[in-house]
């Protein structure tokens, strides 16, 4: 079910500590990182200039903050998902796709070029429907994971 009167924002910086809380409440969801992010709590950090740099956007609806991605600029036409997370009673609404949406709207405006994602695996499957490609893979601290890649101008909001 859609989200009805969702609106995508940029954050500001006075929301910043409850953005954190939500990232942190998405992230231990998942039980096989809950240890890791309970013994290294200062992990969940939503840099302050990320905000005031306008890299954040939120998702809302009827005033309550539903989700929140961050875009970071990685060079010339490269830009990084740095962060999507979604309320976890929320997830499946398609909140995740409208942040990921937006983003590539606004980066399409600046001349699109490509969007990477650093992926958990539980994250994979969602973001293939979106068009990310896998590009390789990585070590983070959680893990193995992949790295995926999205031209801009092939996002589609519909279903692949």
């Amino acid at each position: 079910m859609i989200i009805r009167g969702l609106s995508i924002r940029s954050g500001r910086v006075d929301e910043r500590h409850a953005l954190e809380e939500l990232q942190r409440r998405a992230s231990l969801e998942y039980s096989e990182y809950r240890q890791k992010l309970l013994d290294n709590p200062d992990i969940i950090e939503l840099p302050r200039a990320h905000l005031a740099d306008g890299q954040v956007r939120v998702a809302e609806a009827d005033g309550r903050v539903l989700g929140f991605s961050v875009v970071l600029p990685r060079g010339a036409g490269m830009f990084q998902l740095d962060g999507l997370f979604v309320e976890p009673g929320q997830w499946g609404r398609g909140i995740g796709k409208a942040l990921v949406g937006a983003e590539c709207k606004r980066l399409a405006a600046q001349g699109g070029g490509r969007l990477e994602v650093v992926a958990n695996p539980r994250a994979e499957g969602f973001y293939e429907k979106l068009g990310f490609a896998v590009a390789g893979g990585v070590i983070t601290m959680f893990g193995p994971s992949r790295r995926m890649v999205l031209e801009i101008k092939d996002f589609s909001p519909l279903p692949r």
